[in-house]
Order: C-alpha cells, then sequence, then structure tokens
C-alpha cells in the first residue's frame, strides 16, 4: 500500500494542459542548461540488458529487476535499473576524451519500490557520465561538478518562472557540502530521512557525500552499491521541498571506482563474485577510462520546479486504489 500525504490547502499552480507543456520546456532547458556546464553529449540508451554481463545496477542488492526471455536468442534480459555501469562502458566505445561526456534519458521499472508521494514504481532519469583524469580524481573537483548541475537547475526555474509568474517556487543556489559521518554526528538519533529533512530545513540546498560505507554507529547513511560509485568520492544532492515540506533527494552521483576502489568495496560488500563479470574485470585490469557520472531524476525535478505535490502529477505510472481516492478527493490529478 502506497503513502500519500496530502499538503495542508495544497492546489496545484498549473493546470493539467499547462503542466505537460512547462514538463516539455522544462525539460529542454535543463538538458541545455546541463550539457553547458558539463559538456555532455547526447546518447542512446538501452532499456533492458543481457544480466550476464553484470551491467545492470544492483542498487542496494536486493531489489528484483523485471525479467523475460527473448524468443529469437533463447536467453534472458532484464530491464534495466540505472545505467550507472553501463555508460562507462559507452564512454570507452565512444572514444570520449577527459572531460568530455554523455548522456541519456533512462528509463527504468522498479518494481520493488516502495510508492508514495516521491516513489513511483516508475523511475525516469538523465543518466550522465563524463571522463575524468588522475588529477581531477577528489572531492574538490566533485563539488566543482555538484555545484553546477545545481547552478543548471536553478537557471531552468529561473526561466521556467519568467514564462509561468504564477510558480513561486524559490530556490537556494548555494550548496551546503555535508558528510554523512557530520550528519550522524549532528543527529545521532535520528534516521537517515530524518537527518536530511532536519539539515535541509536549515540549509535548504545541500550535498550529503561520502554515502555507502559504514558510520561509526556501524550502519551507512543510505545503501549504495559496491561496484560504480566510490564510497568515499560520492553523494546525494537535495533541496528543501516548500511543497511537501521535507528534502527531496534529486540527483545520487560520484566519482567512479577505480581498480583500487572496486577491490577494496567488493571485499567489504561480501561481493567477490562479481570479479569475473565482464564489467568488473575490465575494471579491475585498467581497460576502463576514470570517469564519474549520477542520475538526476526527471519526475522529481518536475515536481520540484512546479510545485507539484506527488510525482503522479508529472508522469505515468500504476497505483493502488487508495491512493487514487484520496489523490481525486484532494484535487491532485494523476496522469
Amino acid at each position: 500500500m502506497s503513502k500519500v500525504i496530502i499538503p495542508k490547502g495544497y492546489k496545484t499552480k498549473l493546470g493539467l494542459y499547462d503542466t505537460q507543456t512547462a514538463i516539455g520546456l522544462l525539460k529542454r532547458t535543463f538538458e541545455e542548461r546541463l550539457c553547458l556546464a558539463l559538456n555532455l553529449k547526447r546518447v542512446s540508451a538501452p532499456l533492458f540488458v543481457d544480466p550476464d554481463t553484470g551491467l545492470n545496477d544492483d542498487l542496494s542488492g536486493v531489489e528484483r529487476p523485471v525479467r523475460f526471455d527473448l524468443k529469437e536468442t533463447g536467453k534472458d534480459a532484464v530491464v534495466v535499473h540505472s545505467l550507472a555501469k553501463w555508460k562507462r562502458m559507452a564512454l570507452a566505445a565512444y572514444e570520449f576524451s577527459a572531460g568530455e561526456g554523455l548522456y541519456t534519458d533512462m528509463n527504468a521499472i522498479r518494481r520493488d519500490e516502495e510508492m508514495d508521494n516521491l516513489h513511483s514504481v516508475y523511475t525516469d532519469q538523465w543518466d550522465w557520465e563524463k571522463i575524468i583524469t588522475r588529477e581531477t580524481r577528489n572531492v574538490d573537483y566533485l563539488k566543482k561538478v555538484v555545484q553546477g548541475i545545481v547552478g543548471a537547475i536553478c537557471d531552468t526555474l529561473d526561466f521556467l518562472k519568467c514564462r509561468y509568474p504564477q510558480i513561486d517556487v524559490e530556490l537556494q543556489r548555494t550548496v551546503s557540502f555535508v558528510t554523512s559521518q557530520e550528519l550522524e554526528d549532528m543527529y545521532p538519533n535520528m534516521t537517515s530521512k530524518e537527518k536530511e529533512n532536519a539539515y535541509l530545513k536549515e540549509h535548504k540546498t545541500a550535498f550529503i557525500m561520502q554515502i555507502g560505507r559504514a558510520l561509526k554507529s556501524g550502519k551507512p547513511h543510505d545503501s549504495r552499491a559496491p561496484d560504480y560509485d566510490d564510497w568515499s568520492l560520492n553523494g546525494d544532492i537535495l533541496f528543501w521541498d516548500d511543497v511537501l515540506g521535507c528534502a527531496m533527494e534529486i540527483s545520487s552521483m560520484g566519482i567512479r571506482v577505480d581498480e583500487v576502489a572496486l577491490d577494496k568495496q567488493l571485499s567489504l560488500a561480501n561481493a567477490d563474485e562479481r570479479r569475473t563479470l565482464p564489467f568488473h574485470k575490465a575494471l579491475l585490469l585498467g581497460q576502463l577510462p576514470l570517469t564519474m557520472g549520477g542520475g538526476i531524476g526527471q519526475s522529481r525535478l518536475s515536481m520540484l520546479l512546479l510545485g507539484k505535490a506527488h510525482i503522479g502529477e508529472v508522469q505515468v505510472s500504476l497505483w493502488d486504489d487508495e491512493t487514487k481516492r484520496i489523490c481525486e478527493e484532494n484535487g491532485i490529478v494523476l496522469l
């Protein structure tokens, strides 16, 4: 059963058709700003991959991918959870150079996702990846890229507000950088989501760094697969959402594992069996470029910038009867 929160006095600023037009404008504008900020080129991407390649994102390791058989090949395929690993292989195949990168539209089905105002079983992201060097594989460069993404988001909001003056969303351009351990030290008795809400309520825009490794409490701030982000050089971009009164994660991103970090994290995660998969083997042998990348939620960003209360207002998905009833009674139109 999904969970729905109805903000007190909520009323959408844009009607059904204006919302659709605004989403299209938002996506085109943000893509242009993102490409300029990070030097990216658009490429095509798969909806499903061969499960034996090791290219699918395992997320926290317990989610079940959608699997189906292909009549012509006699083999199975799995719908991607994200393109975190595929993008790195693509950069090598396209022969991109250091400082250049790619982005693509990623569509996924996450059938085990809990559904609420911010979560759907349908996931749509801008997945991006760019090649870096040993010299830029550091936290200072990570922060620079984060600030570039936040700037592109804020520029997009400014553009939308010129077209739709009724949008009253306000975002903070200045990013507050904090590690997950610092967050735990500040709020030792809170859950991870409570920590994020407490911090974002004060700072409005933040990048929570170093997610995946165990903290002093013995638990990580959040789960991360061991084979794409370097847990010491990654993080989440979050904004304070005034409509829902909570922190909203817009992007999970980071500098990717090199051969040393991958070796260490596979051991820590008890995932040594992955070492023989084609992607992991090539990475451990140093045959793939050093990269950084992430995913930026398209529906999440549309929610945030258009001041929407439910993700179903900006994307088409499936919802349980109770969610549909509650939204209909409160004037929330689910697409």
